[in-house]
């Protein structure tokens, strides 16, 4: 993935607006966005287009099924927010 379609990315997971969401997708962007396939970055793209309240539920409750396109990316995320909390970021 190229410098700048990395940063947006980073960018963009970071400020949601809602900051229980931004503080599981800014950490997880930070540490795993440059290992995604191609097909992963797309759908992590879709989902930061989403409702933060969606897509947070997703993350948080196992019990909310996500849409089937993004089950990979939030299983991802799930198992990176469950590894515990991100170290200190220059973000946060």
């Amino acid at each position: 993935m190229d410098e700048t379609r990395l940063k947006r990315l980073r960018f963009r997971a970071w400020r949601r607006g809602f900051r229980e969401a931004d503080l599981i997708l800014g950490p997880f962007a930070d540490s795993r966005a440059q290992s995604l396939t191609e097909a992963q970055v797309l759908v992590f793209e879709q989902l930061l287009d989403l409702p933060d309240h969606d897509v947070y539920g997703w993350i948080v409750n196992a019990e909310t099924a996500p849409p089937a396109f993004a089950a990979d990316v939030i299983g991802l995320i799930r198992a990176f927010h469950a590894g515990g909390p991100p170290s200190r970021s220059a973000h946060t």
